[in-house]
């Protein structure tokens, strides 16, 4: 008859109620991106192995990214500029003229992945605030 390990050599499951969501999709990003740079640059990436327990995967985020893609949301634009930026660990500072470009498109990248990191609990902070709605100008053949 096979023995049974001890209770206490037996693991702890981990499930959901350990898990610490995102505050952000802008932190899950910079998060996605330094665990995307340490597997390139050879480390092992084990689930569960660090200080916070996350509800995803880096390979989550991107899925998102690239479900976002797909459905035409987000550009090849949107992607290099997170890419670029993700890297680096800083969002581009619209303050800066050379930055500005970068800015709007990293702005817009976020706030279309914001919500289906949300629906998927990888995000659980504060709502992103509604993007400023544009006014519409009467075209002047129109006869409104």
């Amino acid at each position: 008859m096979p023995t049974l390990p001890r209770p206490a050599a037996v693991p702890a499951p981990r499930g959901r109620a350990e898990t610490k969501p995102f505050r952000s999709a802008e932190e899950a990003w910079f998060w996605t991106m330094a665990a995307l740079t340490a597997r390139r640059d050879g480390a092992r990436i084990v689930s569960g192995a660090g200080l916070v327990q996350r509800p995803c995967e880096a390979d989550d985020v991107v899925k998102c990214l690239d479900r976002l893609y797909r459905q035409r949301r987000i550009d090849l634009q949107h992607a290099r500029i997170l890419r670029i930026w993700g890297e680096r660990q800083q969002a581009p500072d619209p303050r800066y003229p050379r930055e500005r470009g970068d800015s709007r498109l990293w702005r817009e990248a976020m706030a279309r992945l914001d919500w289906p990191l949300r629906v998927k609990g990888i995000v659980d902070g504060p709502a992103l605030p509604m993007m400023e709605s544009a006014d519409i100008i009467p075209f002047p053949g129109n006869p409104r």
